[in-house]
């Protein structure tokens, strides 16, 4: 298949990578630096899959219809990538693989909605520079069950992933909010998630994070569904636990994702000094909440010491991130 992937973050290279080196045709859209170094070294790819330096075409603009368009930008950028690149997507279908849930939203304005399928990215990824990007941990690709996937789509697909196709992708979305939520901690930090999740009290913030968003949740009717490496029931389980207890369960999981740091989407875009997509992931507790009369205060919180790292450039230390979200640990 002709595929293009529009976005060459961390893990729209990973998808690049893989795809191309199991002999689909790929075109990566970058920008302009990015699509040079590649151009001129190969993508170098190191971690869950071995270390292998991969030959492919990336450049700034489509030149030709594809068969498929994989959409790897980031919820925020949806719009100005789709601009961008205009005409030349064409009436194809269009594979969205962002976190949150606006992105199918965002692209109905400019195509079909029959076009667009929803997908879940389960593995994880950082990108280390332009053209070097590490897959820190496996994980499942999981797709929208509509007739515009067909079976050449899944086979392509196949070839390279992990394979799930699910008829509840909504119920899915939501809880990997639940999964991305504790990515605002690094990103306020500065710091991998190993090194912020070895500390017990910011591990209880994580599960603060999870209980407000379980209450909210049932205030507003959010019928959450299992996916396919993380099921409702291990959140539930957690959040029922003595806060302390919890903690530790919880950091010996996030220091045990990977070998490799691991940042997280939200630090490494602003690492790369740009805005992240903080309000499409613990942004929408506090919006839920405020659809149903509930509220998201930590979220809310978190939220906003995110856009102040943003703004500032400079991260909290870790007695003032516990000082600002004392009241919310119980």
């Amino acid at each position: 298949m002709k595929i293009a992937i529009i976005g060459a973050g961390a893990i729209g290279s990973i998808m690049a990578g893989y795809l191309s080196r199991n002999s689909q045709e790929i075109t990566l859209i970058a920008r302009k630096d990015t699509a040079e170094d590649i151009n001129k070294k190969g993508l170098d790819i190191k971690g869950a899959r071995g270390e292998f330096n991969v030959k492919l075409k990336a450049c700034q603009s489509l030149a030709e219809k594809q068969d498929l368009i994989i959409l790897a930008v980031k919820t925020q950028d949806i719009e100005s990538a789709v601009k961008e690149q205009g005409a030349a997507l064409g009436d194809v279908p269009f594979l969205a693989i962002q976190n949150g849930l606006r992105a199918k939203e965002i692209l109905k304005r400019y195509t079909k909605a029959e076009n667009i399928i929803s997908a879940i990215v389960m593995f994880g990824a950082t990108k280390l520079d332009t053209s070097e990007v590490v897959h820190n941990f496996e994980g499942p690709l999981i797709l929208e069950k509509i007739p515009a996937l067909n079976r050449e789509i899944i086979s392509a697909l196949e070839s390279s992933f992990e394979l799930s196709v699910a008829d509840n992708i909504k119920g899915m979305k939501w809880l990997k909010i639940f999964v991305n939520a504790n990515n605002c901690i690094p990103a306020i930090l500065g710091k991998s998630m190993q090194e912020c999740f070895s500390n017990l009290d910011i591990c209880r913030i994580s599960i603060a994070i999870w209980k407000e968003g379980i209450e909210i949740a049932k205030a507003a009717g959010i019928k959450l569904a299992s996916l396919p490496d993380f099921d409702v029931e291990r959140i539930n389980k957690l959040t029922s636990l003595p806060s302390q207890e919890a903690a530790k369960i919880f950091s010996g999981i996030m220091t045990n994702l990977s070998k490799e740091p691991l940042y997280g989407s939200i630090l490494q875009s602003i690492k790369k000094g740009r805005l992240s997509e903080i309000d499409y992931i613990n942004g929408e507790f506090v919006k839920a909440a405020g659809t149903c009369g509930s509220k998201a205060l930590l979220n809310e919180k978190l939220v906003e010491m995110v856009h102040r790292v943003e703004e500032s450039k400079s991260f909290f230390e870790v007695s003032r991130l516990l000082g600002e979200t004392k009241e919310f640990l119980n």
